[in-house]
């Protein structure tokens, strides 16, 4: 599920969506929904940077229009990619977070697109969840879990020998 939140001290909206979703949907929609993804995230970087007088891009259009009909060219995909990416990790740093590594979306980009995608969409997540506020009477998106593994039973120090097992019941010789 999406949740559409409103940048602060601005009116312009972005949504924290699922990467699943950024991945998996272009797939079962045939492409159709990385579009409209592609245009939308660009769009939020754009309204975000204005926000806090960065410039994050300027025209979202031109990043979809690179992707389609601009992959029948097959020079502008990479380069909206590639700026894309550069504008996700300047989203980041204006939000004090840790930005995505360019390496990883490199190897992401060639070995497994939709990952990419995924990548890019919980780095901007991040960046939402801290700058951004939910709609009033939307529901806020939930907290992250920060479930931690169970602990490992306490070692013996070192020197004493483990705790053996009582000997089992029984007669003794």
């Amino acid at each position: 599920m999406a949740y559409e939140m409103q940048i602060r001290q601005t009116q312009d909206r972005v949504k924290i969506r699922s990467p699943w979703a950024a991945a998996l949907l272009p797939i079962v929609t045939l492409g159709i929904y990385h579009l409209v993804w592609w245009y939308r995230v660009n769009r939020e970087m754009r309204d975000y940077g204005a926000s806090k007088g960065y410039d994050l891009g300027q025209n979202p259009t031109n990043s979809l229009l690179a992707v389609f009909p601009g992959m029948l060219i097959i020079v502008p995909p990479l380069v909206t990619y590639w700026r894309g990416t550069k504008r996700a990790m300047g989203a980041s740093r204006l939000a004090g977070q840790e930005p995505l590594n360019g390496w990883i979306a490199l190897l992401l980009y060639v070995f497994i697109a939709p990952a990419l995608w995924a990548y890019v969409q919980v780095s901007l997540n991040h960046v939402w969840e801290a700058e951004a506020e939910p709609l009033e009477g939307m529901p806020a998106p939930p907290p992250p879990s920060d479930q931690m593994p169970p602990p490992l039973s306490p070692e013996p120090p070192a020197g004493e020998p483990p705790a053996a097992d009582p000997p089992p019941p029984g007669p003794t010789a």
